[in-house]
This record gives structure tokens, sequence and C-alpha cells, in this order.
């Protein structure tokens, strides 16, 4: 038998919006958590050691010699080929189903495998080996006639197949002398055969697919790039709340024994805006619907409406970090953790963050429900808020643990959330609010321009009083609190070129921090910066660096939170949101217009 390859980022997602799962290039699945993307790892290899026993669903063939993997066009359905040394060769087809079904969409929590021998006689081992309670447990395990069931704790899971369960429970090497269909999924009997219900999931859903990406609004360079992104950002959207993860792993280390190991499987309300906002582009306007419910519930039930920075894809409020002892994390870089402390800090962005995010079902006559003035007077609250914390200090968007400021960044959030609702009250005919956020908006601007800027630097900094630069300030034009030709932006441009550029990454900042200096740049301030060069026409430049990030993702498409500098390997969660909304953007930016096209 093959040796599982060490872990690494080369994955691929499959999910529908309920469910996800990791997929690495040799057809296992080494993370999955259950019932929701945030919950137990059942499948936790990515985290375990490489000689470790379980925590994968793996299909290996005697004699394994290579594999290659590939998403089917337009869809989240993987397809990984593996051949042994003889030439034997089996396919596997890897998704989660999503479909329309019975007026409703249907996304259930199973994880179909369809099985097929491609030439000659593969013979193959499957090792179905969940595990509970961050893999310190194993599930009892129970066997029918046509399944097995592993009692995982509080829940259960059913594997169902026509293979000999025999040969699965006690992981036989056999032939695959034709298809073999298996579905992991809620403890529940299938109504057909494994096989005819494997191959109408797989029917549909590449079918649900192929229309979805149908309906994208694409520039015409870069379409593959920017469906992959579009479809990986749908992906970790949970369709039931609308809640928006900012990755589907915990504790991939920012690089090495760096420490900085968080738990992303929450939804910021920072992250969300972005993830949003770049589906919105693409016409893709369902998911803020969703979300739009989410924030609504949010908002609703916070006091005064102050906004913590991220929940629990379920509204939890507490999402409590703690330290992981059964896993030792990935590639032995602990430690891991479960939870995430950030819920507990004020961070003065969020404001401006949930306005941005759903402005838009104010002015989009496309939506069925489009946003009113019971809306609005909801939002007002927030604005409230805004208006009050603009110039109070916070850990800011880089979270920071031990440090508080006046984060430059989260003023502007701040000011763009006055500025919005101004522009939503005019959009409603409420000319009074509209008046009174303008001059609100107006104040905030006045204040963020001169405190934040030094001018000893010539530029803006990343506290009020402070001197040192982080990377939000590139978004100042995206924010619209400044033009990208205004000299201020300029020269701030070139400060965050000079000491955050490193070739064609750039550092989010480089003062030590919590855990000393940073190693790795953060993919989404990069493209921050491809932004800014296109704003300020360095168009060329941009297109060249853009390039390059391209040449970082995983084979199949896909970009972590950061890379490596000197390195060029993916570090970080993944997949990111943040990196994925980053191409996205990009590619538009740079792409040609239909019309020069055709």
């Amino acid at each position: 038998m093959s040796r599982p390859a060490s872990p690494s980022l080369d994955l691929g997602v499959i999910g529908n919006c309920s469910s996800a799962a990791l997929v690495d290039r040799e057809a296992s699945i080494v993370w999955m958590c259950a019932p929701r993307l945030d919950g137990d790892p059942v499948f936790c290899r990515l985290l375990d050691r490489e000689e470790a026993e379980g925590g994968d669903w793996s299909i290996r063939l005697v004699d394994q010699a290579g594999s290659t993997q590939r998403y089917r066009r337009n869809t989240a359905i993987i397809e990984t080929e593996l051949v042994d040394g003889q030439g034997n060769r089996l396919r596997v087809t890897d998704f989660c189903p999503r479909f329309q079904a019975h007026g409703r969409m249907f996304r259930g929590q199973t994880v179909v495998r369809l099985v097929e021998p491609v030439a000659g006689s593969p013979r193959m081992q499957m090792l179905v080996r969940p595990r509970h309670d961050y893999g310190n447990a194993r599930p009892e395990t129970t066997r029918g006639t046509n399944h097995l069931r592993f009692l995982l704790g509080e829940q259960v899971l059913r594997l169902t197949t026509d293979a000999p369960v025999e040969y699965i429970a006690h992981e036989t090497p056999f032939i695959v002398d034709r298809p073999y269909a298996f579905l992991l999924g809620p403890d529940e009997r299938l109504t057909d055969s494994p096989r005819s219900i494997a191959r109408s999931f797989l029917r549909e859903t590449e079918r649900y697919w192929l229309e979805w990406v149908r309906s994208l609004s694409i520039p015409p360079d870069y379409q593959d790039v920017v469906i992959r992104s579009a479809i990986t950002l749908k992906l970790c959207s949970t369709e039931e709340t609308g809640a928006i993860v900012a990755a589907l792993t915990t504790s991939i280390p920012e690089y090495g024994d760096s420490g900085r190991n968080w738990d992303y499987r929450f939804c910021w309300l920072r992250d969300s805006y972005f993830t949003v906002k770049a589906l919105n582009s693409l016409s893709a306007t369902r998911t803020m619907e969703d979300y739009l419910s989410y924030v609504s519930n949010i908002a609703m039930g916070s006091e005064g409406g102050y906004l913590q920075p991220l929940f629990g894809l379920g509204l939890e409020r507490e999402v409590d970090e703690h330290i992981v002892p059964s896993l030792p994390g990935y590639r032995g870089h602990g430690p891991v953790r479960r939870g995430n402390a950030a819920y507990t800090q004020i961070q003065n962005d969020g404001y401006g963050s949930v306005i941005l995010s759903i402005i838009q079902c104010f002015f989009d006559e496309r939506l069925p429900v489009m946003g009113g003035e019971a809306l609005f007077r909801q939002l007002e609250v927030l604005g409230a808020q805004a208006e009050s914390r603009w110039n109070q200090p916070d850990a800011g968007i880089w979270e920071f643990r031990t440090r508080n400021g006046v984060h430059t960044h989260s003023s502007m959030m701040c000011w763009a959330a006055c500025d919005r609702l101004a522009r939503i009250a005019a959009r409603l005919g409420l000319t009074e609010r509209a008046t009174y956020w303008r001059k609100v908006a107006d104040h905030i601007r006045e204040g963020v321009l001169s405190r934040a800027w030094n001018a000893e630097l010539g530029s803006f900094v990343a506290t009020f009083g402070g001197g040192d630069l982080d990377a939000s300030l590139l978004l100042m034009p995206e924010i619209g609190i400044l033009e990208a030709s205004d000299p201020r932006f300029l020269s701030t441009l070139a400060a965050c070129e000079k000491w955050l550029r490193f070739g064609n990454h750039l550092y989010r900042y480089r003062a030590p921090d919590d855990f000393g200096e940073p190693e790795t740049a953060f993919t989404a301030c990069t493209f921050w910066l491809i932004d800014a060069l296109i704003r300020v026409g360095r168009r060329e430049e941009a297109r060249e660096i853009f390039l390059d990030i391209l040449s970082h993702r995983n084979p199949m498409g896909l970009l972590s939170e950061g890379v490596h500098v000197e390195s060029g390997e993916l570090w970080g969660n993944f997949p990111q949101t943040y990196s994925m909304v980053g191409l996205i953007n990009a590619a538009a930016r740079l792409s040609r217009s239909w019309d020069e096209v055709l």
C-alpha cells in the first residue's frame, strides 16, 4: 500500500452550503466537520500526525503509483484517478448533493463517493475511520447488511454502500470490477439502491452547479479563476442561517511554529462583507439575501446596537477559545484551537461592514424583496454606534490581543456606516435623516483624514497619532473616503510599498505584534495592493502581481490565508474567503470588457 502524502494544502473542497469536506490529491477526505461547518471534525487527519491511525476516509490502490485530480467543469464535484504500478486505474468522484427537489433546495448533510474502474483490474482498500471529540475518541461501530453505523458522541453517521460491507469493515483489499457507491450521512435508510441514488444525486448536483455558474456575470478574461473562486465562496456559506465562515479549517498556522493558529470556522462581520460584495458583483445576490436575515437577527439581538466582531453559525455570541490537546496540529505545528477569543474584543469596523454588505438591497430592483424604511431604522441603531465609536480605541482589523489603539481602518468603516446611511435615506426619500447622516459622515471624515495623517512620514498611518503602517490603508479608495488620485493616498501607497512590500507580496504590517514579527504575506493584502495600483494607473504592474498570485494557487485553483514570501508555500486557514474574494475582484478589474472581446 502507498502511504498517504504528508499533510499539505493541495486540497479540493466539496460542499453544498450545509456540509463541506477537504479532499487531498490521493482521494482521501482529511477534514470534515459535522453536523455544521464549525462542528466536531469527523475527519481530522489534516491536523493529526502522519503516522496516526484514523481520522480520514481514504481510498488506496495496492501498489499505488500516482494520481491525478480535477474539478468537473464549473462544479463542486471532484474527480480523482488513481493508478497502480501495472497501469490499473480507478476513478473516485466526490461531492455533496445540492439541487432543487420538491420545491426546495436539497442540501443533505451527506458525502457521496462513486468508485469505478477505468482500466484493468484495480485492487482497492477503503479505510473509513472517523473520529469525534477532536480526534480523541474512536466511534463505536455497528454493522448492517449494506451499511456501517458510527456512533460519534451525540451524533450517528451511517455509511451505506453496494460494495461488500465485510471488506469495508475490515479494510480488506478487493478488486473493483464494477462501480460502487458510498453515501455517508445521517442515520437514515435509503429509499433506493446506493448506486441509483448516487447517480441521481450526481446528475442533479452537476446540473445545479452548471446552472448556477451560468447565471453569473463574469468578465471575459480569467473566467476559470472567477468561477472557481465564486463556487468556493458559495461553499463557505451556510444557507440555513445565512452565516458565512472565514475559512473551513481551524489552526492551520500562519507559518510553522509561529503560534498564530486560529479557528476561522465562524462568521466575521468584516470577512462576510467582502464575500457578499464579491458575489454581488457577479450577480450572485442570493448569498446577500440569506446574510441579510443573519445580520438582521444579530442587530435585533444586540443591546443598544453594539456588535461583537464574530458570531457562531447559529448566531451564538460566545465561542470560547480552548486548546485541543488531542491533535498535534498541521505538520505538528500546534496548538490546535477550538473557538476564537476575538469575539470578546472591541472591533469598531463591524458597523460599517454590516451596512456595506447589505446596502445593495436598497438599490437593486432585481431583488424580490428590497430594503425599506423598517430595515433602515434598524441600521440607524448601528449607525449611532459608529457615530460614537469612530474615535475610540479597539483591537482593529488585525485583532491584536494585547494592545488597543484608535485604528484608522476602524474609523474609516465607521465613516462608511454613516455615509451609506445618508445614501440609503436619500434613496428612501427620508430627507431629514439623509441630512443628519451626511453631516455626521462629513464630521467623521474630516477627523479621520486629519488625525490619521503623519506629516513626518508623509503618509496615513495605522493608528491615530502612530508611526506604523498597515495594508488596510490601501482600502481608502475602495471604501470611498478618499480618491485614489489624492496626493495623500499616492504618498501612502508609496510608503506601504516601501515598508510592507516584498517582491510581489504584501505584509499586512511589519511591526512586531503579540507573536513577534510576521513571516508570511497576507494574500488579501496583496490583492488590495493590486486594486490600488489599478486605481492609480499602474495597470500592467498590477497584472504582473496578479499573475504571480495565480501561480501560487494550489492545483485545484484555491488559496489559503497567506504565502510564505521566500518559499512561496501556502500557509494559514483554507480556503480563505478573503483570498478567493481577491481573485474575483482583481480578475474583474484587469479583464477586458466583453465588447472588446466580441
